[in-house]
């Protein structure tokens, strides 16, 4: 085992802050209903917690693309989508927007990025995966904090 991993949870942050917690919760809870689809917005949350390197994470939304049916090629290709033929272009323009915004420090959430979702998406699609992009940076950021 890697002297950086750490197995023991820094902080119970769920009984802390869980008004908090369940405000993001929540959040998850009204993504789910959106119209773009909950495969789309767990694609999305596993595609986050690849780049965040949330372990945590990265368990339960490939869990939950199984169970939604989603293919282990396309779970296994999903790191390297940008070279794969697995993912239609909506499913692209929405992988590079996570990308933008989860290194948004150098991306910028650029207007090529965000063209890009106009093109697949209405403005209700592309404000709840952003919404879904930020949520789950957030709970990659406290998971990876916490040691979760």
């Amino acid at each position: 085992m890697s002297a950086n991993v750490q197995t023991r949870l820094r902080l119970p942050y769920a009984e802390l802050s869980s008004a908090a917690l369940q405000g993001l919760r929540e959040a998850k809870k009204a993504l789910a209903q959106s119209a773009v689809g909950l495969s789309l917005i767990e694609l999305l949350y596993l595609r986050v917690s690849q780049i965040n390197g949330c372990a945590f994470c990265l368990e339960m939304h490939s869990k939950a693309l199984r169970a939604r049916g989603e293919s282990q090629e396309r779970l296994d290709a999903l790191a390297g989508w940008k070279a794969s033929a697995r993912f239609s272009a909506a499913e692209r323009a929405a992988l590079r927007w996570a990308e933008s915004l989860t290194d948004i420090a150098t991306a910028q959430a650029s207007d090529a990025d965000f063209e890009s979702m106009q093109a697949h998406f209405d403005a209700q699609a592309i404000s709840d995966l952003t919404l879904a992009v930020a949520t789950m940076n957030a709970l990659n950021r406290v998971a990876i904090a916490m040691r979760h």
